[in-house]
């Protein structure tokens, strides 16, 4: 042993200087941040009327992908909504460089740091007020980042009270981004900013979702009496793709395209299914995996098992400071506070308000969401105050998993009616016949990764809602999303304008429905989800959808923000405290307290 050990010690030596020289760098990093983050403020500060103001406008949205053109030719104003919606979400790219950036040049979280900003030019902070932080990316080799791009996110959060909200980051375009918080809470606060993905790695999601929009695939089943085939089934045609014959499965209804390969001894019209057929690989190239790197690569993994020689444990040090998904970025002083109460009326009277920059759709206290405007969120804690409140009601939920939760909670209180259907695929149904409630679930059509699903069970939303009466007692919740992340952004604009025009006559002739819309959430992420399901991708989505429903009469549930202002890990399906807040939001919508309200 000691003959083995005496071998590696000039390894053991160098890999300890290595790692001596990466703490000391990262000593001098923190030393020099504060300056130079304060110095930045201040050119900020000089160059543009406002801190948060962007350096120029993003260029616009130019989607070259061969998707666009599918479906039925949309009219001059909804070509004029593709394109400012399209403009509206377009993202800053990294400066031209060798494709990729090699991974030194990208932006490292453990080198980039925030701080807090004095605010009026004191450390004192009080509710009613806002808080600011300056963050600086920098890359592997500790040096300032000039562009932007970043996809960061931002909560101001309190263990102590159950308090969290989350805050907005500002892209200045030249690798600093401000972090905003409105302080809505006295006592303690913490500032915590993410690091998503670097700018790099979202320069790469955009290249696979304009080029590669068929990364995940589905597959149907044809059958004829005692003979059946297996074909693939794809929204998006390549001009590349294998001239075959196919079948054109379009919704003759909404136009929604949707083909399979021809089956070679059946006809089209023997399909009897649809389900989910896989991921193409490989996606990224070997330098493009570097910058999708969570919680350690290989060698960090098998360091658990090598733990009595010292080099493993610098080795596991440095490969986990190359992780780059959802790293929480740290500051370079103090990163919490102290909120005290708002000051009383002769103490503001010589004191200018300070703006209002940002406010969130609401914020979470002892553990409840706390919506701003509109019907305040009560409690519904036992199963008399649900079914109360839904007593006389018809609930149709479309959609996908996420909206499936609302549908088992709320069927813990109403009895579930066994339609024989996969749990997981549905259509679902409950039935509570002395309150007169009927509960119904059904997922959305294609592109739906799912278990085998038949096509009679199949349905596009927009069809489902044309075949609703609506009125006072009906209340209607979709989401959809989650599906369409690996999609050029058309084919959700598309689908989501087709439910728009649904929507739009459902309550003209049914005055009263109540529509419930769920936005996007955040994700656990690692390498291969962020090919087709990223953070990013959903953020996208969930742009446009707000977008493009604005000014209708309907409920947005900020599952966005509910998700991100919560302290428990991230979940393409939330945990079950973040689920409550959803329905008991939604069940104050359903059944508003008018004493509350007024």
């Amino acid at each position: 042993m000691c003959r083995h050990l005496s071998k590696s010690a000039p390894i053991f030596l160098l890999l300890a200087l290595s790692g001596l020289l990466f703490l000391l760098r990262n000593i001098l990093t923190l030393e020099n941040l504060s300056f130079h983050t304060v110095s930045t403020h201040i050119q900020l500060q000089n160059s543009s009327p406002t801190a948060i103001a962007q350096k120029g406008p993003l260029p616009p949205y130019h989607n070259p992908t061969f998707c666009s053109h599918l479906g039925l030719e949309p009219t001059p104003d909804e070509a004029l909504e593709d394109r400012n919606l399209l403009n509206a979400i377009a993202w800053p790219k990294p400066p031209a460089h060798s494709s990729p950036a090699p991974l030194n040049q990208t932006s490292d979280p453990v080198h980039s740091l925030f701080a807090i900003l004095p605010s009026e030019g004191r450390r004192e902070w009080r509710v009613g007020g806002q808080l600011e932080a300056l963050v600086q990316m920098h890359d592997f080799q500790g040096r300032p980042k000039r562009y932007g791009g970043d996809f960061l996110v931002a909560r101001l959060h309190s263990p102590e009270l159950g308090a969290g909200v989350a805050g907005k980051v500002v892209d200045h375009l030249n690798g600093s981004y401000s972090a905003l918080f409105p302080l809505l809470w006295g006592g303690p606060a913490r500032v915590e900013i993410t690091m998503v993905h670097s700018s790099e790695a979202v320069a790469v999601l955009q290249r696979l979702r304009e080029q590669r929009p068929n990364r995940v695939f589905f597959k149907s089943l044809f059958r004829s009496g005692e003979l059946s085939e297996t074909t693939v089934c794809i929204p998006c045609l390549p001009p590349s793709y294998p001239q075959e014959p196919l079948c054109d499965h379009t919704d003759p209804h909404t136009g929604e395209p949707w083909y399979c390969l021809k089956p070679k001894l059946l006809g089209c019209d023997a399909r009897i299914n649809h389900a989910m057929g896989g991921y193409q690989k490989p996606l990224y190239t070997n330098e493009e995996e570097l910058l999708f790197q969570r919680s350690g690569a290989r060698l960090y993994r098998s360091c658990h098992f090598r733990t009595l020689e010292m080099c493993f444990i610098l080795v596991c040090f440095i490969t986990r400071s190359r992780v780059n998904i959802k790293v929480v970025l740290r500051a370079s002083g103090p990163d919490r506070i102290n909120v005290l109460p708002k000051k009383t009326e002769l103490e503001n009277s010589s004191i200018k308000p300070e703006p209002v920059k940002y406010t969130p759709s609401g914020y979470y206290y002892q553990g409840s969401w706390r919506s701003f405007g509109g019907t305040p969120a009560r409690q519904f804690n036992d199963s008399s105050s649900v079914t109360q409140c839904l007593t006389g009601k018809v609930i149709h939920m479309y959609g996908d998993s996420t909206v499936r939760q609302w549908f088992e909670y709320l069927s813990a209180f109403i009895p579930e009616f066994n339609l024989r259907s996969p749990k997981k695929v549905g259509p679902l149904m409950a039935v509570d016949g002395k309150h007169n409630i009927l509960l119904k679930y059904r997922c959305h059509g294609p592109p739906i990764r799912i278990l085998p699903v038949s096509t009679s069970e199949l349905r596009y939303v927009a069809n489902e809602l044309d075949g609703l009466a609506g009125g006072p007692d009906t209340v209607v919740v979709f989401s959809i999303w989650g599906h369409f992340t690996s999609f050029p952004v058309e084919v959700y604009i598309r689908r989501m304008r087709h439910i728009r025009r649904a929507l739009v006559r459902l309550l003209d002739r049914g005055p009263g429905t109540l529509v419930v819309i769920r936005s996007a959430n955040f994700a656990a992420m690692n390498q291969e989800r962020s090919m087709h399901s990223s953070d990013w991708f959903s953020l996208q989505l969930d742009r446009v959808l707000r977008t493009m429903f604005t000014g209708l009469a309907v409920v947005f549930v900020d599952a966005w923000e509910m998700t991100l202002a919560h302290h428990l890990p991230h979940n393409i399906h939330p945990p079950p405290a973040i689920i409550k807040n959803m329905m008991d939001l939604i069940l104050s919508h359903v059944c508003p307290d008018k004493k509350m309200k007024s």
